[in-house]
């Protein structure tokens, strides 16, 4: 505009103005950390700050009222000598098994089945439905899968005690979730309910970026349902097994919700676990220290736990890469 007015009134088109706002301004290759800003705040709010506040507070002596007595490491050294705090990490290693290892394999036929065989022979919309009627546990909020188990499981009138007593296995019956002996293996048998639609969805959605070539080849080749899987498969779809195994273990290291609902962590702290047993010295015992020194401990596990398996996802796609 300014060449235009200047050639309109006659004057002389200098190179100041014929360059004026050339070129045009470039954003800053940092400008992105503005969209991250409100994220960084949020996490900062929600996440480092009470993680903070709780780790100081496992330090000292406090009922939840008046003020924290300074104690340094006693709780840590209580903790380490706590046989129930070891014992309930014991049943989070089982719940491990049953929230990641379990649904995993699972998972992971089940999605071949539902991709390779089902959606062949009977349609995708089939295999889709299937595949939502897996995923729905996921959906229902767990205090309402809980209650549900637990009327399910209840040693009286329950469905799964009449349901054995109706085909003649009365002998069977069992009170799933007031003996000590087998009521950890009942939770975890809800959980494997529970988690097995996570597995699922991740593995269909790896499936879809699989070459088909790769199974009509081996196909061609003569291998079955069991050796394509084994060896197209599997392989394939190896960084999503590493989410998902991270993703459940996670979940399963801090499983509250359905020990809580089901057992309250009995009978005689059978299936108790270090969440449910950092919130029964927070709110049941008043132990705010201690029990904030046991999340502290978690969480520091969960972390470290979370960094070795990022860190050995990134050497293996490193090697494949390398022998690519």
């Amino acid at each position: 505009m300014t060449v235009l007015a200047e050639r309109s009134g006659g004057g002389r088109v200098t190179g100041k103005s014929r360059t004026a706002g050339w070129p045009p301004h470039r954003p800053r290759r940092n400008s992105y950390a503005l969209f991250l800003l409100p994220g960084a705040l949020a996490f900062l709010a929600i996440v480092v700050l009470p993680f903070l506040m709780n780790t100081g507070v496992s330090f000292t002596d406090w009922q939840g009222v008046g003020s924290p007595k300074w104690t340094g490491l006693d709780n840590y050294r209580r903790l380490l000598e706590d046989d129930a705090f070891w014992e309930s990490f014991r049943h989070s290693l089982a719940m491990v098994v049953a929230m990641a290892v379990v649904p995993t394999a699972i998972g992971l036929v089940v999605a071949a089945a539902l991709f390779d065989f089902v959606a062949k022979h009977f349609g995708s919309k089939t295999a889709a439905v299937l595949r939502a009627c897996f995923y729905l546990p996921q959906v229902l909020p767990i205090a309402v899968a809980g209650i549900v188990w637990s009327w399910i499981l209840a040693p009286e009138n329950g469905s799964l005690n009449e349901l054995l007593k109706t085909v003649g296995l009365g002998s069977l019956q069992q009170d799933w979730l007031g003996d000590p002996d087998i009521a950890l293996y009942s939770v975890m048998g809800v959980m494997v309910w529970v988690q097995i639609g996570f597995p699922l969805v991740v593995f269909m959605a790896g499936l879809q970026r699989v070459d088909p070539q790769l199974y009509e080849a081996a196909e061609l080749d003569g291998a079955g349902w069991w050796q394509r899987f084994w060896h197209v498969t599997l392989p394939q779809i190896r960084p999503e097994i590493y989410v998902v195994m991270l993703w459940c273990t996670i979940a399963a290291l801090k499983v509250f919700g359905a020990v809580y609902v089901l057992t309250k962590g009995g009978p005689g702290g059978a299936t108790n676990v270090p969440s449910y047993f950092s919130f029964q010295n927070f709110f049941e015992k008043t132990q705010v220290g201690y029990g904030s020194a046991v999340a502290t401990v978690l969480t520091v596990i969960i972390l470290a736990l979370a960094l070795v398996a990022l860190r050995l996802q990134t050497r293996a796609e490193d090697a494949e890469e390398g022998a690519r």
